[in-house]
């Protein structure tokens, strides 16, 4: 029982060998403690050894070697006595847990049934085992030490993987096949980015590998494991970026290798490609036919495929002209699977051909198309769920509602314009058609669209010049509740406008704003009316209001920018027009509203920097060109001012400000010749004024051609025998000359003096009187050598130069002329240059006509 009992010790030790030392030695017994400074057997490496090991009673491995075991069969004392085998004693447990063997050879033998076996006992080193045959981590092997490792710690690192060979030829293509796939891949997501150059030559590189893919699987033997899916996406691909790259030749190429092989069973449906390439290259019969061969490669399981190849070979027929052969392919799409595209071109084809029934038939079968949308209803919220709302407000601008919204956008337009166009076709006259529309219109789900025909009515009668029936049209719109009740009131204002009622157009326009107060026409005109009345501020608040709903709104901002000027405020009229620019890149009247206003701010460089721009973009206006030469001639550049105003002459020969500067320009040269052309067109424009023919005249006396000069005064005295400048002049000529018509002149001369002097006291008179005959009279003809800021007649009495009483006549020395000749353009340096601000808010292609187009699509 000793023995016994220290073996269950050395079991309960083996089992707390895991507390830590310091525990151990405090709890435990002096006996275990001195059990503890045993070595215990080391565990074995393996966490799962152990299963087959078996406690060394059992072991009959070595029984063929026991000498002890092979006598006691072969001799009759096979069994032991009981004694023996109780005085037989367990093996040492520094022997490793083996029965010690006799001097023979022989084991010591078993105990006997008589005493009880020792379950607890544990042999040297081994742990206590729970079965007859021992647990994991266990092991039977007394000369065996083992250490506990359950994770395997002690074995060291895992040997090497054996590394893949990457010369075998199976190892190769398969590297090969994958940089093919990945090369596709690249040309594809080059082609999506926008870069079709280097999706080409992704293509072209990944057709190279493909082919030498295919050459190593026939030298290797492996033709049945061609891989011929990829064969048709490279060769797909590759044809696709060479019609991308707009190399037509060599896409078609490579779609007919494709068509031409065998091993592709769905490569006839890309004749369709090839269609789409002969349409670019506009061969529309070889299309037609190619569209023709795709359709019989298409079962009729794929019907959305057959349509649109339909529509294809109808679009060929209109380019080609066949109307006929393409309303054949229209209708038939139109009785299979309708839709908005189709019916629309269907009615075009109709219209090309003048059939007023067909075309009456396909627009209802155009009316009829189903587009598949739910009401808007669906986003209306019916009760206050503050979770619902938001979930509406999300979906109401979603991908799909957006889709929803253009599809009935392109079917309005299409119907509007189908309507527009086939109204004058169909009926007698054009008002019976557009009634026929607007019924049928009316009938269908496009009921909303009725008010806009009708709008889209008056504005074909406003362009035809019938606006009594196109007043009468918008004046019934604007009397019902719809959306386009503020359109019609607005065309109403602006047609009120142009007639210069302004009442109605303001009664009109505020009925505009109340219908819609984010209409920034309805501002426009309202702010056109307050213009006319000459309130800017208020019409400079319309219009910002308006640029407030919709800042590119154009007019606004141009109207804006001539009532800032009108306001004096340049710096802001200058900020709208840029503004403007910036919207209207290609704008004439833009440019030369900013060339304008630079010359009100006193930049005359910049002026002629933005006519210079003008005149890139209309290179044949006059007005532009005579600006052009008035800057230049501002500036001191007489032969560029020269040059421009010869130039608007050439366009226009009649504008008087550009004939006065020529006349006065070439008599400061002294070249009178070329000044009496002038004069004599300027005759031809005005022939009743006197003045241009006496600078006919006094040209020809300043060249010394004094006979022509005193046949010219005789002339102009038959036609104004009042003028007394003239008979001044055939006086003196007269007197030089020693005619005898002098007493006569001179007779004529003092009683128009006379009379002369008779008007002016009258004149006088009337003045003290009133204001408005003083304005009358100082308008006389006979005030030629008043002031006046009129240009022309102060150029006019320049050139003249006319004498003083006491003098014979003009004299014709250059000292004179130059001390009595002003530029013609420019007044006398003591004086402010005046006409400039004047003609500041002259438009050369709008004017001060501001909203006058302000009539909606």
């Amino acid at each position: 029982m000793k023995v016994q009992n220290d073996d269950i010790i050395k079991a309960s030790i083996s089992g707390m060998r895991q507390w830590p030392p310091l525990y151990i030695s405090e709890r435990l017994s002096p006996e275990i403690k001195t059990m503890n400074k045993r070595h215990l057997a080391i565990e074995e490496d393996d966490l799962y050894s152990g299963y087959n090991d078996y406690s060394p009673l059992f072991d009959c491995k070595e029984l063929d070697a026991d000498m002890g075991f092979q006598e006691a069969v072969r001799s009759s004392h096979g069994r032991k006595s009981l004694m023996q085998s109780s005085t037989a004693r367990l093996p040492d447990i520094n022997t490793g847990g083996r029965p010690l063997s006799s001097s023979s050879g022989s084991r010591t033998p078993m105990p006997s049934s008589g005493s009880r076996a020792v379950t607890g006992a544990v042999q040297s080193g081994a742990a206590r085992p729970m079965s007859a045959i021992s647990a994991a981590g266990y092991s039977s092997s007394p000369t065996r030490s083992s250490v506990f490792d359950p994770l395997g710690q002690s074995r060291g690192p895992a040997p090497p993987l054996e590394e893949k060979k990457d010369d075998t030829p199976e190892e190769k293509i398969k590297m090969l096949e994958k940089k093919v796939n990945d090369l596709t891949t690249e040309s594809c997501m080059a082609h999506s980015v926008g870069n079709s150059q280097l999706a080409l030559e992704k293509a072209k590189e990944a057709e190279r590998k493909e082919r030498a893919l295919v050459r190593q699987r026939e030298q290797s033997g492996n033709v049945e494991q061609i891989n011929i899916d990829l064969t048709y996406a490279v060769l797909l691909n590759l044809a696709n970026q060479y019609e991308n790259n707009e190399m037509y030749p060599e896409a078609l190429s490579s779609y007919q290798l494709i068509v031409k092989n065998k091993m592709f069973p769905n490569a006839g449906r890309l004749k369709v490609n090839m269609a789409n390439i002969l349409v670019k290259q506009e061969n529309y019969p070889k299309a037609i036919k190619f569209y023709r061969m795709a359709l019989d490669h298409i079962s009729d399981d794929y019907k959305e495929m057959r349509i649109k190849i339909m529509q294809n070979i109808g679009t060929v027929f209109v380019l080609l002209g066949q109307y006929s052969d393409a309303i054949t392919s229209f209708e038939h799409i139109m009785s299979k699977s309708p839709n908005i595209r189709t019916g629309y071109n269907l009615v075009l084809c109709y219209y090309a051909t003048r059939d007023g029934d067909g075309m009456k038939n396909a627009f209802q079968k155009l009316l009829s198309v189903p587009l598949g949308i739910d009401d808007d209803d669906k986003y209306i919220s019916a009760n206050d769920d503050i979770k619902s709302n938001m979930l509406i407000e999300a979906i109401k601008d979603d991908k799909l509602h957006q889709m929803e919204r253009e599809l009935k956008a392109r079917a309005e337009k299409y119907v509007m314009t189908a309507a527009k166009l086939i109204a004058p076709a169909i009926e007698a006259s054009f008002a019976s058609g557009f009634d026929w529309c607007v019924d049928l219109v009316k009938s269908s789900q496009y009921v909303q669209l009725a008010n806009d025909l009708q709008l889209k009515k008056a504005m074909t009668f406003f362009r035809q010049m019938h606006f009594d029936q196109a007043m009468k049209i918008l004046k019934e719109v604007a009397k019902q509740d719809s959306r386009v009740k503020s359109a019609a009131s607005n065309n109403l204002s602006s047609l009120f406008i142009l007639e210069k009622d302004y009442e109605q157009a303001e009664r009109y326009a505020d009925l505009a704003m109340s219908a819609d107060r984010y209409n920034p026409g309805a501002f426009v005109c309202k702010g056109n009316t307050e213009f006319v009345k000459q309130d800017y501020v208020k019409a400079a608040e319309f219009f910002k209001e308006a640029l407030r709903n919709d800042s590119s709104c154009t007019e606004a901002l141009r109207n804006l920018g001539l009532t800032y000027k009108k306001l004096n405020r340049l710096e802001d009229a200058l900020d709208c027009f840029l503004k403007l620019h910036a919207i209207l890149r290609d704008s004439a009247e833009v440019m030369y509203q900013l060339a304008d206003t630079y010359e009100l701010l006193e930049d005359p460089q910049q002026a002629i920097e933005w006519l210079m721009q003008v005149i890139s973009v209309v290179p044949n206006d006059p007005k532009a060109l005579a600006k052009l030469g008035d800057l230049h001639d501002l500036e001191g550049d007489k032969s560029q001012a020269l040059h421009y105003y010869c130039e608007s002459f050439r366009l226009f020969p009649c504008n008087m400000e550009v004939i006065e500067w020529l006349a006065a320009y070439y008599v400061q040269t002294q070249l009178y010749e070329k000044a009496i052309q002038y004069f004599e067109r300027a005759i031809l424009v005005q022939p009743s004024e006197v003045r241009w023919q006496l600078m006919v005249a006094s040209c020809y006396r300043r060249s010394g051609n004094s006979q022509k000069a005193l046949e010219t005064y005789k002339e102009v005295h038959r036609r104004f025998p009042d003028d007394a400048q003239c008979l001044r002049f055939l006086v003196r000529l007269s007197q030089d000359m020693g005619l005898k018509e002098v007493q006569d002149y001179t007779a004529k001369l003092k009683k128009v003096e006379k009379m002369k002097e008779l008007r002016e006291q009258r004149a006088k008179a009337e003045r003290e009187g009133s204001r408005s005959r003083r304005a009358d009279s100082a308008d006389s003809p006979d005030s030629i050598h008043s002031s006046s800021n009129n240009k022309g007649e102060r150029l006019g009495t320049q050139v003249m130069s006319l004498p003083a009483s006491t003098e014979p006549y003009e004299s014709s020395s250059p000292k004179e002329l130059d001390a009595s000749y002003v530029d013609p353009l420019g007044p006398p340096a003591d004086t402010p240059r005046t006409g400039v601000k004047k003609r500041a808010d002259d438009d050369v292609f709008a004017g001060e006509d501001v909203g006058e187009e302000l009539l909606p699509e």
